[in-house]
């Protein structure tokens, strides 16, 4: 049984396009990846870890044009979301781990630590 013109012509052209996805996603794309930084704390005058997100560029495209440009689009935007709830997942239990941290590295003198309450006389 052969296929008709039309619908080879189709998936010829359905192909064309995942190819030509594929070569342009590996050629750009954004993604967001964690950064671990030390802070000095001036509060316990210790360093302390923190864990921030940035974006990072991979790659470049220098031009598009019709369904191949809007599917090319579209996985960049998926690559993009998924790398940030990745990321942003991996910063919030970092940045968890290290909060654990400062509170037990935390060298607070014990008078600022503790406020002192205002004595109140009793009424008579």
């Amino acid at each position: 049984m052969t296929r008709p013109r039309a619908a080879a012509s189709a998936t010829g052209r359905g192909l064309r396009g995942l190819a030509a996805l594929a070569v342009a996603g590996l050629q750009a794309s954004c993604i967001v990846v964690p950064q671990t930084r030390e802070v000095y704390d001036p509060e316990c005058r210790v360093l302390t870890r923190q864990v921030t997100l940035e974006a990072a560029v991979i790659g470049s495209f220098q031009s598009c044009a019709g369904d191949a440009c809007a599917a090319m689009l579209v996985t960049m935007g998926a690559v993009t979301a998924a790398s940030a709830v990745v990321s942003g997942s991996i910063a919030l239990v970092g940045n968890v781990a290290y909060w654990f941290e400062r509170q037990g590295r935390c060298l607070r003198p014990a008078a600022a630590a503790v406020p002192a309450l205002p004595a109140s006389t009793p009424a008579s």
